[in-house]
């Protein structure tokens, strides 16, 4: 059974009144780190940077340094995608598939599922899943899952259908 098919994403972002934010700060010059895909993942991550908007959620393209194949990034804090990550462990908890994992919920939008995952610090991430590559987006301190997680996500369905296919990425990212 697939769970992320069953999950609307629609209606698990009203619950998340928590903000989300990832590896970016405040600090734009902050470095962020550049994921190591192996050999059948890095085709796939370089085919998705042509493809993704220059614009997300009204947010200007800014990449972040070192600039890289495997990452790109909105705003100024900026959201950053990364994609050839790691799968997340949580991705293959039970609990999360039966609903019982408050920090981490599977759901769907515009035909790619998410994992959103809560992170140590109380913040949030999203990793693709059912895809040939794990990409993962953070979003930074003060932006809410509720008001502009479903947003950036629907902005960047396109560019992820279009170059990630369906299918089991690697563990290994």
């Amino acid at each position: 059974m697939n769970i992320f098919r069953h999950r609307p994403f629609a209606v698990l972002a009203p619950a998340l009144l928590i903000a989300v934010a990832g590896c970016s700060s405040a600090d734009d010059s902050a470095a962020v780190a550049v994921p190591s895909p192996d050999a059948k993942t890095a085709p796939v991550c370089r085919d998705l940077r042509p493809v993704l908007p220059q614009k997300l959620d009204g947010r200007s393209r800014n990449d972040p340094e070192p600039r890289s194949a495997y990452t790109a990034g909105w705003g100024s804090p900026a959201i950053i995608l990364r994609c050839g990550v790691v799968r997340p462990p949580k991705m293959i908890d039970p609990k999360v598939a039966e609903g019982g994992d408050p920090d981490a919920i599977a759901g769907g939008v515009d035909g790619v599922d998410w994992l959103m995952e809560k992170q140590s610090d109380g913040t949030w991430r999203f990793t693709t899943a059912g895809r040939a590559a794990y990409v993962q987006i953070s979003l930074p301190k003060g932006m809410s899952a509720q008001d502009e997680g479903t947003g950036i996500l629907t902005d960047l369905a396109p560019a992820v259908k279009k170059a990630i296919p369906t299918g089991i990425a690697s563990m290994r990212g």
